[in-house]
């Protein structure tokens, strides 16, 4: 199992395509808060930090030949934050777009968002709509940003949509989400060392595979992104099957 592990995250650079198996991943972004804590830094600091350690996870994602990446950035309870703090991360979000959409342009990147981004003011919402058209041909890994996303909340809008069309099935509400077309979810990740979904995925993690580590966000980066994998290449996933 170890030498099956040390060459699971085989870059698709490296000439043999990535042997992990992971197409899709998705990450729930846990820890800014306690990293800045830890360093007797205010809150805003750890957001910056993480901001950073998306970067990173994105450019990795890419290197390790995942074609699907989904982090989860603000969720529909995150309302619920400081007007402080909401506005701090919203300010980091339209700085992230302004700063990194031609590096992802560049990198043949397409950005794809979940939830409702309309929610943000109109200068976000505007920089969003415009990195999600400037992005739309691409054609190599994509990048799914959830903003302002809870999955109950999807689930029961999915179903609306799904009973207004006809019977509902598996099947039909698949095709309502806000991730239909993406491929399956094959691994979520937590970091910071929580156990719980919080609300993020929770149809699509039916048989995902998950992964928790005590690494806070703005600490994970290639190396951390390899490790969760590893494991991933290490397990067998039977779907209910002997």
């Amino acid at each position: 199992m170890a030498s099956k592990a040390a060459s699971a995250s085989v870059s698709a650079a490296g000439g043999s395509g990535p042997t992990h198996g992971a197409r899709h991943v998705a990450i729930i972004m846990d820890g800014n808060g306690r990293w800045a804590k830890k360093r007797f830094l205010p809150r805003v600091a750890g957001h910056k930090a993480g901001v950073e350690a998306v970067r990173k996870t994105v450019r990795a994602a890419r290197e390790l030949g995942l074609e699907c990446i989904t982090l989860y950035a603000f969720s529909s309870e995150n309302w619920k934050r400081p007007e402080e703090e909401v506005s701090d991360l919203t300010g980091l979000m339209k700085h992230f777009i302004r700063a990194d959409l031609e590096e992802f342009h560049a990198n043949n990147v397409r950005l794809r968002v979940i939830g409702d981004y309309r929610a943000f003011d109109g200068e976000a919402a505007d920089l969003i709509e415009g990195a999600l058209a400037r992005t739309s041909g691409n054609t190599g890994c994509t990048l799914v940003i959830a903003l302002n996303y809870g999955s109950q909340d999807e689930l029961a809008r999915a179903a609306a949509k799904a009973a207004a069309k006809g019977t509902i099935t598996p099947e039909s509400i698949a095709a309502e989400l806000d991730t239909a077309g993406l491929p399956p979810l094959d691994l979520l990740i937590r970091t910071s060392g929580e156990v719980r979904l919080s609300n993020f995925l929770l149809w699509q993690a039916a048989y995902a595979e998950l992964y928790f580590t005590d690494t806070l966000w703005p600490d994970f980066d290639k190396k951390a992104l390899e490790a969760a994998l590893d494991s991933f290449a290490a397990r067998e996933r039977r779907y209910g099957g002997l």
